[in-house]
């Protein structure tokens, strides 16, 4: 025998409550059917109650949209025929809460015995309308005011059940009433009749005790989600619904935040072991959750992680707390006389020091109520004055199985760590039914996500992608990852883009954007891009393992890897600019960016798609000694250089470079020497060198009048001027059999960026096109160097170097 419960979104339209109806009709052995009011009408009661009270004439217009509601539902739901007796049955109840609104306005006070009387009319209505609407689908069904059997105490608000009284009352009203009952939730009466109410969960605490009055098999608590989730979903979009849980798990969830079922609602059926089923009202087909007293074996060893989003800590220390008995009697009795509830408890084995958790609004009358109690030691000086920490939040993993699983804690504390969250406060119980940690309240979210990862990992391995700069090589990444995806899946591997942006615009969804129209749909975006979209977009999403990818040549991204890196967001970047920067901050993003916890990764920001770096960190870790690094790493040089003869003017190659897209639209930004000397640079500090960027040696190759040019145009004139140096420069050395190449140089003493002439027997000597090269001369490579040769310029070679270091992440 089953008692069903609908919430107030089950039954919150008439469309809703036809569902609700279908779902009766269809199961088996169904003996009550418990029914919150409408959606939004208790509410909307409470509004009209205090608004009366203030004798604010509001109160009216919000009677008249609660009398519309229930009298529309009885037109939806009620036939022609039975329509107007069913209608006068309704108006006579809303006369009632009319009267009883206009008395709250003459007195001008809305007590909490008015309130509860208020408040009830929610659940009379809904239940009676409800009771009529089954009957005429043909089900033998009776509408009952639950005030008639469930006693309890005059604590109007939160009455107390009489559990004996109850039960008996319950089950005589059954034995003679053979049909199906529509009960009211929520509300009671006590001993003199009055109306009286359940307080939070009160309708499924209504349920749980008609379920145990009456020996039910199973009590059915009918909700808008598919059951109880693993995790809060607007939190974490990876939550999915657990398919069963004790009820000692649900009874932890439940007081660490989870909105799962109020702890006292279960305790009828926890004591007379009735399985409770949560289940989805426009979603029935879905199995839901079963919450019961079997314990078996599951996938995972956690059943649930959840949050109390905002909590304080009250730590009371000092030398007189320790080996003094009684002492957390004066401490918690001291809370307990100003009827404050603690939350955690943490004590140090020393018992130097015993720190809890309570809600932040009582703080203040904690700290009094300890200052109180202990005065005479705080005098003394035995016991420290008492220490208050608040935006804080408390963060619990819940589950049997932990308990019979080694490491739990170790998991729990290195997924946190990995991501640079601290932990400031412990509380697991010696039943390690759950272990809780407290962390910054604005941490909590990127907390939820990385405990709900590492606990319910699935066999994939995800990141989460920012990418900042849509651009060549930005947008030629997004089109590499979008063709790459099903091979990647079918090796276990997702890459969601999270976030996208240039300059002007953004895109950005925590559930990962869809890669085929991103570029267009970025295009038509109204949201602005940019630095502060970037990070706004990573602190919102809280999301593990993500990474910020960055494909800008933007000085103030660059500037900003410290913060990311630190925060547990690893960075790969095509951009040079944080890694050229001083060496002080290049050296801190170093030491920020650790193996498990963020990396930062910039291969392409070397040698394009070229692997440069790695080569040189293999060359190195596996203790070699680097004699001398020499490359000619920029594609529009190589070209300019590598196409060089007596016959040609320069200034006409390097226009040409220009027309092939080789060049910046000034020039200068290439000849200058700048962006080789961001690759010296980090290579020179990949060696170990303590480089700052004024102390590259750069040998410039344009003359003052080129480099000093105010604009373009003259720029080419002052270059056309000096093709004679440059044409005597190569014929010299072609008479030699030599070719000028321009390159960076990287020794253990020195970084430089030189021209230098090569002749047949240098590797450089037969570079073409527009192709980079590498030279490493190493103890082990001394007489014949390791080059690394191939295309150093372009989108698509640059943004597979990006891509190949989003690989190496996994």
């Amino acid at each position: 025998m089953k008692v069903l419960k609908f919430g107030g979104s089950s039954v919150s339209t008439p469309e809703n409550i036809s569902r609700v109806i279908d779902i009766i009709s269809q199961s088996e052995d169904v003996r009550a059917v418990v029914v919150s009011a409408f959606g939004g009408v208790t509410d909307l009661l409470e509004e009209a109650g205090q608004a009366a009270s203030s004798r604010e004439s509001s109160y009216e217009i919000t009677f008249k949209h609660i009398s519309e509601r229930h009298l529309l539902a009885v037109e939806k739901l009620i036939p022609a025929e039975r329509r107007s007796a069913i209608a006068v049955e309704v108006k006579v109840l809303l006369k009632e809460l009319e009267e009883a609104l206009q008395g709250i306005s003459l007195l001008g006070e809305f007590t909490a015995r008015t309130r509860d009387s208020v408040l009830s009319f929610g659940e009379r209505l809904s239940a009676y309308i409800i009771s009529e609407a089954i009957k005429s689908h043909g089900i033998d069904a009776e509408y009952l005011d639950a005030r008639n059997v469930l006693k309890t105490t005059s604590d109007f608000g939160n009455a107390v059940i009489d559990i004996d009284k109850s039960y008996s009352l319950i089950t005589d009203h059954f034995n003679s009433h053979p049909a199906l009952q529509i009960v009211t939730g929520f509300i009671a009466s006590d001993s003199e009749g009055l109306t009286t109410t359940l307080g939070r969960g009160g309708s499924d605490y209504t349920a749980a005790l008609f379920g145990a009055a009456l020996n039910a098999t199973q009590i059915e608590i009918w909700t808008d989600v598919d059951g109880v989730l693993s995790c809060n979903p607007r939190k974490v979009p990876e939550a999915f619904p657990v398919r069963e849980m004790t009820f000692n798990e649900a009874m932890e969830l439940s007081h660490f935040g989870a909105s799962v079922l109020y702890p006292p609602t279960m305790q009828p059926a926890m004591k007379n072991a009735i399985p409770i089923v949560v289940k989805n009202t426009f979603n029935p087909s879905f199995e839901g959750t079963v919450i019961s007293d079997q314990k078996r074996d599951r996938e995972y060893p956690a059943t649930g992680i959840t949050a109390i989003e905002d909590i304080t800590l009250v730590t009371l220390s000092g030398s007189g707390l320790v080996g003094v008995a009684g002492i957390s009697a004066r401490l918690f009795g001291a809370l307990a006389k100003e009827n404050i509830s603690v939350i955690l408890i943490t004590q140090a084995s020393s018992e130097h020091s015993i720190c809890f958790g309570i809600s932040p609004e009582r703080a203040q009358e904690a700290r009094l109520a300890i200052e109180v109690e202990f005065e005479l030691e705080m005098a003394a000086g035995r016991v420290d004055p008492v220490k208050i920490e608040e935006g804080l939040s408390a963060v619990s993993v819940v589950g049997e199985n932990m308990r019979r699983t080694p490491g739990i804690a170790a998991k729990c504390f290195q997924a946190l760590a990995r991501s640079g969250i601290n932990v400031v406060a412990i509380a697991q119980g010696s039943s390690e039914l759950n272990i809780t940690v407290v962390v910054k309240k604005e941490e909590h979210v990127a907390a939820l996500n990385l405990l709900h990862s590492e606990f319910f990992t699935i066999p994939r391995r995800i990141l989460n992608l920012f990418i900042a700069g849509t651009g060549l090589i930005g947008s030629e990444l997004i089109r590499q990852i979008h063709s790459q995806k099903h091979l990647l899946s079918k090796r276990g591997i997702e890459l969601k883009v999270i976030f996208a942006a240039n300059s002007r615009t953004s895109l950005f969804n925590r559930n990962g954007l869809k890669t085929e129209h991103l570029l267009e749909d970025l295009k038509s975006s109204n949201e602005p891009g940019g630095l502060n979209a970037l990070k706004e977009a990573v602190e919102c999403a809280a999301l593990p393992a993500s990474v910020v990818v960055d494909c800008t040549a933007s000085e103030e991204i660059g500037r900003s890897y410290l913060d990311f890196l630190k925060k547990g967001v690893s960075v790969v970047a095509a951009n040079k600019r944080g890694q050229s920067a001083e060496y002080s901050y290049f050296s801190e993003c170093r030491k920020a960016a650790r193996p498990g916890r963020s990396r930062f990764l910039y291969e392409a920001s070397v040698g394009a798609g070229l692997p440069v770096i790695a080569t040189l960190r293999e060359l190195l870790a596996t203790g070699d000694k680097i004699i001398k690094i020499e490359g000619v790493l920029s594609g529009s040089l190589s070209f300019i250089f590598n196409n060089f003869t007596a016959d040609k003017s320069f200034s006409d190659l390097v226009k040409k470079a220009g027309k092939l897209g080789y060049l910046e639209p000034d020039p200068r930004d290439d000849l200058n020497g700048s962006d080789l000397a961001r690759k010296c640079l980090i290579l020179a500090r990949e060696c170990g060198l303590k480089v700052e960027p004024e102390q590259i040696e750069l040998e410039p190759i344009l003359p003052e009048s080129c480099l000093n040019a105010p604009d373009i145009d003259t720029f080419y004139s002052e270059l056309k001027k000096a093709d004679p140096y440059f044409q005597n420069k190569i014929r010299e050395h072609q008479e030699r059999s030599e070719k000028l190449r321009y390159v960076v140089e990287v020794t253990p003493e020195h970084a430089a960026i030189k021209l230098i002439a090569v002749n047949s027997s240098h590797p450089f000597y037969a570079l073409s096109g527009s192709d980079n090269m590498v030279s490493f001369t190493t103890e082990r490579y001394r007489e014949q160097p390791l080059v690394i040769r191939g295309p150093g310029a372009g989108a698509a070679v640059t943004a597979m170097g990006v891509f190949g270091d989003i690989l190496r992440l996994i």
